[in-house]
C-alpha cells in the first residue's frame, strides 16, 4: 500500500508540473562563447521563428518521453520482487525526474507548451512497466535496457535536428543522452534478459506514435 501511495504521488507530481530537479539544469554550465571571450547564453529571441518552433516540438517530444519514463519506472518498481532492482529503478527514476523538469522548463522558456496527451502517455507506460515487472525482474531489466537504448538513439537524432545555436536545448539533450546510456549499462550489468526482436520492434513502433503525436499536440 505504501508503494502504491508513493506511485500515486509521483504520478501527481509528474503530471501537475510540481516536480523539482535534484541537479542543476545543464544549461547553467553551457553557454555560447562570444567573440570577446565572454560567456553569453543563447536566447530564444535569437532563434528564427522556424528554429524556435523546431526546438519547441523536439523538446516537447522529449518531455513526453520523460513523462512516460516516470510511469514506466513506477510500474516496474511496484511489481519488482528484488530489493536491489527496486533501488536501481528508484535511482534511475530520480535522474529521469531531472530530465522531466529540464525539458518542461526549456519548452516554457521557448514560449511553448507541453503535450496535452501527457496523461495518456503516463497511463500507457505505467501499464507496460507493471506488466514487465510482473513477469520478472530479469525481463523487467531487459525491457529497461531496450527502452534506454532506443531513447539514446532517439536523442542522438534530436541533436542532429536541433538548431545549432540553441545551446540550452542541446546541452539538456546531451546530458540526457549520457544518463540514458548509463541506465542501459546498469540494466545490462544487473542481469537483464535480452528482449526478442519482435518485442523491440513493437516498442519502437509505440515510441514512434508517441513522438510523432507529441511533436504536434
Amino acid at each position: 500500500m505504501d508503494q502504491f501511495i508513493l506511485a500515486l504521488d509521483r504520478a501527481a507530481r509528474t503530471l501537475s508540473g510540481a516536480a523539482h530537479a535534484q541537479r542543476p539544469t545543464p544549461t547553467a554550465a553551457r553557454s555560447k562563447r562570444s567573440t570577446n571571450g565572454a560567456d553569453s547564453p543563447s536566447d530564444p529571441t535569437q532563434l528564427t521563428e522556424a528554429e524556435r518552433e523546431q526546438s519547441i516540438a523536439l523538446m516537447r517530444v522529449n518531455h513526453a518521453g520523460e513523462v512516460a519514463a516516470q510511469a514506466l519506472y513506477q510500474g516496474q518498481a511496484l511489481f519488482s520482487r528484488d530489493a536491489s532492482v527496486k533501488e536501481k529503478l528508484a535511482l534511475a527514476a530520480n535522474e529521469e525526474l531531472d530530465h522531466l523538469v529540464w525539458t518542461r522548463e526549456r519548452v516554457q522558456a521557448l514560449g511553448g507548451r507541453t503535450s496535452v496527451l501527457d496523461p495518456l502517455w503516463y497511463a500507457g507506460a505505467f501499464a507496460i512497466g507493471a506488466a514487465a515487472g510482473a513477469v520478472g525482474d530479469r525481463v523487467s531489466l531487459g525491457f529497461l535496457q531496450a527502452t534506454e537504448e532506443q531513447v539514446e538513439a532517439h536523442l542522438a537524432s534530436h541533436l542532429a535536428r536541433l538548431p545549432p545555436t540553441d545551446y540550452e536545448s542541446r546541452a539538456i539533450v546531451e546530458q540526457m543522452k549520457r544518463d540514458e546510456a548509463s541506465h542501459a549499462q546498469t540494466a545490462r550489468e544487473s542481469g537483464a534478459t535480452a528482449l526478442p526482436l519482435i518485442a523491440q520492434r513493437i516498442m519502437a513502433f509505440g515510441a514512434k506514435i508517441m513522438t510523432t503525436t507529441s511533436a504536434k499536440i
